[in-house]
Order: structure tokens, then C-alpha cells, then sequence
């Protein structure tokens, strides 16, 4: 079975497009697969009980209060019976081939635990093209997702083990828990690309959550510093402190634009700290 988790808020007039899409892939119109959607609605004062409740088919609705992304998705995982995860954000859309061409490549390569696909981004209803440093990569993608997030979760599809073995998504972060599990997962696996774009991602709206805060870095560094904790080898608790020392950085000036002087001086008790780490043979 392959458990499709859509995590939504306030995005009814999305969301019945995006269901569309799961329930128009090949391999679920041929039966070929069992599915599910599980809809987990965070909290929202729109109609989206409404639509969903106009769908036919395998889809699961759960309701749960303002949690925020990450605990709906882990709502969405806790209810999940599936052997195989994939995740839509609502305001994206599958194309017909997505997930046959995902099974394919997961069946041929049985150790392999997720598969991703490139993407056809819309802004506000046009087609922009990716900037390089969004490029996507096949294998072991660690060095390559520390700048920014590129395992974008839409476009991917996982083997349940991988949340055993990593855990849940962060629900401490307001922001950035896609870049906190890329990290996480690109640590432990191998992530196979398939280069064609599956997927449509539709941005440009007032709600995303990368245009509700300012200083995303302030997360991806909270990320970041997690990984210190964990068994690195010392190229990758290298390469982790130098990423650290460059997203402190920035937000320590953010901070200091702002006025915001206590901030400020958390950053740079944190650049003092690894810029000491780095220097230290024992780093």
C-alpha cells in the first residue's frame, strides 16, 4: 500500500485540485497499487471539510487544532498503514506518471528508501525556472542539501523504515522541517533522482510559510546545530560547522538591523563556539 499524507490549512480552493491529481495517477486508476489519502487539516476555518467531503475513494479526513506542518504531517505518518510514504502539499499537483515511475525505480532497487523527481515550478500562475542553487542531486546528496533544502517532499516518495529509523519531522520548527529531514535523511541514505518533472509546484502565495517569517536561516541553523549531537564523521562535522558559521552569521546581522542586540549576541556566542571547535584538534 502506498500512503499519500496531505497536510493542509486554509487552502480549499488548492486542495481539490491537488487530490485530483492523486486519485488521476496510472497506477492508481489500474489498481495496481492500493492507496490511501490522508488528509490531515490543520486547523482550518475555511470549507475544506466540504471538499474533501465531495471525494469518493480511499481518503481518510482528520482534523486536528492550528498545529502547525510538521505535527500534521506526523499526524499523517501515526495514521498511515502504508509500506510506502508520499507526502503532497496542498497547494501542489502530481502528474499522471509520478508515482509509477517512483514504484518502478523503488521495486528494481529494493535496498534503495527514497526516490525523488524534478519539478515544474509556477509563480502565481506563470513558469519560472529553478536558480542553480535549487539544482537537484542523485546519490549521496549530504554536501548538497546543507546550503538549502532540495529534497522537496512533494516530489518524493519514501519506504516507512526511513521514519522508524530517523523519526518524525520536527515540530519544534515553525519553518525549514523539509530542510531538517533532508538533513537527517541525506546523513543515512542515498536519495535516487529521476530527471523529469512529476510534479508541479505552485508558489507566489501570501500563505506559504517561507513568506510568513523573516530569517529562515534562524531555522536552518537550529537544524544544523542538531546534527552535532549525532555520530558525524569529521568531514561531516566539518562541513556542518562551516554551514553553522555561515547562517549564524547572517542572522547575527539580521538581528543586529533589527536592533535586536540580545539576539545578536546569542549568534555570536554560537560563531564563538564553533569558530573554537573548528580550530581544535580534537574538532
Amino acid at each position: 500500500m502506498i500512503s499519500v499524507i496531505i497536510p493542509t490549512y486554509n487552502r480549499s480552493h488548492f486542495l481539490r485540485e491537488a487530490v485530483e491529481s492523486v486519485l488521476a495517477q496510472s497506477v492508481f486508476q489500474s489498481r495496481k497499487y492500493n492507496f490511501e489519502i490522508i488528509i490531515i487539516d490543520d486547523g482550518s476555518t475555511d470549507d475544506t471539510r466540504r471538499v474533501v467531503e465531495k471525494f469518493s475513494g480511499p481518503i481518510n479526513y482528520y482534523y486536528q487544532p492550528h498545529q502547525g506542518v510538521s505535527r500534521a504531517r506526523n499526524h499523517g505518518l501515526e495514521k498511515a498503514k502504508g509500506e510506502f510514504i508520499a507526502f503532497l502539499d496542498s497547494d501542489d499537483l502530481w502528474l499522471p506518471e509520478k508515482i509509477k515511475l517512483q514504484m518502478n525505480v523503488m521495486e528494481n532497487f529494493p535496498h534503495l528508501k527514497g526516490c525523488t523527481t524534478e519539478e515544474i515550478w509556477l509563480r502565481r500562475g506563470k513558469r519560472v525556472n529553478p536558480r542553480e542553487k535549487h539544482r537537484k542531486y542523485s546519490g549521496w546528496i549530504f554536501p548538497y542539501a546543507l546550503p538549502l533544502c532540495i529534497l522537496s517532499l512533494s516530489a518524493s516518495l519514501f519506504r516507512r523504515q526511513v521514519f522508524e529509523e530517523i523519526g518524525p519531522f520536527d515540530e519544534s520548527l515553525p519553518a525549514c522541517e523539509d530542510y531538517d529531514f533532508s538533513l537527517r535523511y541525506s546523513l543515512r541514505y542515498p536519495l535516487h533522482l529521476i530527471d523529469r518533472p512529476l510534479i508541479i509546484k505552485r508558489g507566489g502565495h501570501p500563505d506559504q510559510l517561507s513568506r510568513q517569517f523573516w530569517g529562515l536561516d534562524r531555522f536552518r541553523l537550529q537544524a544544523l546545530l542538531k546534527l552535532l549531537a549525532l555520530n558525524l564523521t569529521q568531514e561531516q562535522a566539518f562541513l556542518v560547522r562551516q554551514e553553522i558559521l555561515k547562517k549564524a552569521r547572517i542572522v547575527r546581522d539580521g538581528a543586529m538591523k533589527r536592533g535586536k542586540l540580545e539576539e545578536a549576541r546569542y549568534y555570536q556566542q554560537i560563531i564563538d563556539r564553533i569558530e573554537k571547535e573548528i580550530s581544535s584538534p580534537q574538532s
